[in-house]
């Protein structure tokens, strides 16, 4: 029999289960419309409004009521947990948090995770460790009234987050008319040759003290790490030339290092000479004084001898000498009444004083070879036996 016949219970035989006989199993999903409605209620109960239904116009407004209070408190829980959640922050290592409660300073925090009191306390984090760069640059006068083109990097970072936060409003531009002002005033109180050429480190350490001091002064909060003076030009008009006399000096500067590496090289040499020279002279000297004191003993005694024997002692000088003399003569002496043979002599061998002693004869001429020794020691021998015969005959 189908559900929609006349002549039976309709809502027994509805498939969907919808009707009111529904029991067990054959109960149905709930109604959506039904469940919010309740939950509303129990919302609505729990912040002190009243549920369940009136019937007609009250129960409708009950069911409003329930709504707009579930809304609130809802929003409530949100709100709860957005200022809880907004209580908290964290703190990174390069960084520094300065506290503002009713807009007056309260603290710096340091790294970790901190807490602020919602809708009272402002937190401002300022980075620390970072090395920030600002550059410069600009046309100014020297003190010799020249126009010079400087470029400048200035390299810092913050040193109290509390006064770069609350001193000064924008401590950057702050930084960058301090060193406007302090290039100016050292570029101001420097030739041009300074600036251009020997003189440019020296001027980067003047300006980083004197931009310390302003940045002290003012109260930024800034500390320097470094200030680089990157170029120094003249104008452009003038650069030609003064690339010139850079060129010149540069080519003087190397004609003075190289004298002054010879003058290194030569003087200490020139010295050791002098010195050489002044040992040789000296010694020298004590050769001649010694050399004069041993021949004045030798003749004062000669002479003490001399008067004793004239005639011994001068016979005696005189072979002395002769014997000296021939030593070191190259001539020969040959006695030819001693023998009728024919002599043959190697000149050039008794040039060099070192002939042998000998008596041979070659084949079919009778020659021999005398040594120049042999004869001299003969003639010194003939002479010694007439000193003696004249000694003997003055005795």
């Amino acid at each position: 029999m189908a559900w929609n016949e006349p002549g039976g219970n309709r809502n027994d035989n509805d498939p969907w289960g919808t009707g009111g006989g529904r029991r067990g199993n054959d109960q149905g999903p709930p109604d959506l419309d039904e469940a919010l409605k309740k939950g509303l209620d129990k919302l609505n109960k729990m912040l002190g409004g009243k549920g369940g239904k009136s019937g007609g116009s009250g129960g409708s407004s009950g069911g409003s009521a329930g709504g707009f209070g579930a809304i609130l408190a809802l929003a409530a829980i949100l709100v709860v947990g957005y200022v809880i959640f907004q209580s908290f922050y964290t703190v990174d290592e390069q960084e520094r948090a300065v506290v503002l409660r009713f807009g007056e300073y309260h603290q710096t925090e340091n790294p970790g995770l901190r807490f602020k009191v919602p809708l009272i306390d402002s937190v401002t984090k300022v980075r620390v460790t970072n090395v920030r760069t600002a550059e410069s640059s600009g046309q100014m006068l020297t003190q010799d009234e020249n126009l010079v083109t400087v470029d400048l990097q200035v390299q810092y970072r913050v040193g109290d987050a509390e006064a770069y936060v609350l001193n000064v409003r924008d401590s950057n531009q702050a930084l960058a008319f301090a060193t406007d002002s302090a290039i100016r005033h050292e570029v101001g109180s420097s030739t041009l040759d300074d600036v251009l050429t020997e003189g440019r480190a020296e001027l980067a350490v003047r300006v980083e003290q004197r931009l310390q001091m302003f940045l002290r002064e003012y109260g930024t909060g800034l500390e320097l790490v470094r200030v680089n003076v990157e170029s120094t030009q003249p104008p452009p008009a003038v650069q030609d030339a003064f690339r010139e006399v850079q060129r010149a000096r540069e080519d003087e500067q190397r004609v003075k290092e190289e004298a002054e590496t010879y003058r290194n090289r030569i003087v200490p040499e020139a010295r050791g000479e002098a010195q050489r020279m002044i040992e040789e002279a000296n010694a020298y000297k004590e050769e001649v004084i010694e050399r004069a004191r041993g021949e004045t003993s030798r003749f004062l005694e000669l002479l003490a001898v001399y008067q004793m024997s004239p005639t011994v002692t001068r016979e005696r000088l005189y072979l002395q000498t002769v014997e000296e003399v021939l030593a070191n003569s190259s001539k020969i002496l040959v006695d030819t009444e001693s023998s009728g043979n024919m002599m043959y002599l190697p000149l050039d061998r008794l040039t060099q004083g070192s002939l042998p002693r000998s008596g041979g004869s070659s084949s079919g001429n009778n020659q021999g070879n005398v040594d120049i020794q042999t004869l001299t020691d003969q003639v010194l021998q003939e002479l010694r036996s007439r000193q003696d015969t004249t000694v003997r005959r003055s005795r």
